[in-house]
């Protein structure tokens, strides 16, 4: 991998549970992504590394499918519930939002530490278009990075071991590149 580590495609749940990091990778449709993930134990196996701080990393669908509900074409469909919110179609001219973006990070960004002013690929016709949690002394808020297509939406979430991004850094050159550079610093 351009970032620096070795990657390993698998879904095996011991060996994905014990990588140092895991990638919940998606494309395509949000039911069709949690029907893959429910066959392995996906759900599962996010929820325990998580649970012991052990890094996860979704991409697109795998982002959105952390989300708690998707809706395509009329169809709810539950989601892993990592966050609270609804992964829904964009209010945008032209869908598939489909290129090259900015996004705006938020103070305090690990993930996107040292990359300002940057464009990021992006591929997709639902994003998260809310991020509704509330302020609470009992938790740290995730941090939230947005970008706009037609609207404004979710393009990045990090949240202690979870983070994830809607657009693909794996196809966003050398901003992309330095992003996974980032989370693979956060795996040491």
């Amino acid at each position: 991998m351009r970032a620096g580590a070795d990657a390993a495609v698998t879904a095996d749940f011991d060996a994905a549970m014990s990588a140092d990091g895991l990638v919940v990778p998606g494309v395509g449709a949000f039911a069709a992504c949690v029907t893959g993930l429910l066959e392995i134990r996906g759900d599962q196996l996010i929820d325990r590394r998580l649970a012991g701080s052990r890094p996860v990393l979704g991409i697109c669908v795998g982002m959105q499918v952390l989300f708690a509900e998707g809706v395509e074409h009329g169809t709810h469909t539950k989601g892993c519930g990592q966050w609270p919110g609804t992964v829904e179609r964009l209010a945008a001219p032209v869908l598939p939002h489909m290129g090259w973006n900015t996004v705006q990070a938020p103070a305090g960004s690990l993930l996107l530490a040292g990359i300002t002013g940057e464009r990021f690929y992006f591929v997709h016709s639902y994003a998260a278009r809310a991020f509704p949690l509330a302020p609470s002394p009992h938790m740290t808020p995730p941090l939230v990075t947005w970008a706009t297509h037609g609207e404004p939406f979710v393009a990045a979430v990090e949240n202690g071991p979870l983070c994830a991004t809607q657009f693909h850094p794996e196809k966003s050159g050398d901003a992309g590149a330095a992003l996974l550079s980032n989370w693979l610093g956060m795996l040491r």
